[in-house]
């Protein structure tokens, strides 16, 4: 009853409240994002939603522009300046995606959109992840955030997809903001963000 009916209209109420109740902050980032990243603040990237139907995600951009002597991007680890890491670890990044739970394309609580290249790499099982609509947060950050493996990753999302609950949902934005206060699962062992997604080991042996 709550995942099909009451959980929707209890996103759309709470990011609503959200975009009124933070917008003075959310004016103050924009106004420091374009400063820090040296232009466009936000970051927008097609993203599968529900059933993997695609949508525009729209984030604080915390990674600038800078580009080699070729025209291509520096690595993750340099363009992730000082601002930008601070909005990552408080999470303040994800702010604008508030807009996207009002309109429909994502939700509070669910498994986080990832990229649309990951699609054709995910077993059967972990495409059960797309059979909700994606999180703002989730199971899987937090308990591990980027500090666990993709396959576990998607194992907590795929188990979430299956148990969603008030109670549990609850008890994931708690979860969540104990860990973005630790400050903890921020980036992988050897990464400043997430490795990339490359495919199950089993695929990889297979081919």
């Amino acid at each position: 009853m709550y995942a099909k009916f009451f959980k929707r209209l209890i996103d759309f109420f709470l990011s609503l409240i959200g975009v009124l109740v933070l917008s003075p902050i959310l004016i103050i980032l924009i106004i420091l994002g374009t400063i820090f990243m040296r232009g466009n603040p936000f970051f927008c990237q097609k993203r599968p939603g529900k059933n993997e139907k695609i949508f525009k995600l729209i984030k604080f951009r915390t990674m600038d522009n800078r580009k080699d002597e070729k025209g291509e991007l520096l690595p993750d680890e340099v363009r992730l300046n000082k601002y930008g890491r601070f909005l990552r670890s408080s999470s303040l990044d994800e702010l604008p995606e508030l807009i996207n739970i009002l309109k429909g394309d994502m939700a509070i609580i669910g498994p986080r959109p990832l990229l649309v290249r990951y699609l054709e790499r995910y077993n059967e099982e972990q495409h059960h992840r797309h059979d909700v609509r994606p999180g703002l947060t989730g199971y899987a950050q937090a308990h591990g955030r980027n500090a666990v493996s993709w396959e576990d990753k998607f194992a907590m999302d795929v188990w979430y997809t299956k148990h969603i609950t008030f109670a549990g949902d609850i008890r994931i934005i708690w979860d969540t903001a104990m860990t973005v206060l630790k400050r903890e699962g921020i980036s992988s062992e050897t990464s400043a963000t997430m490795e990339e997604f490359m495919g199950n080991s089993d695929n990889q042996q297979e081919n």
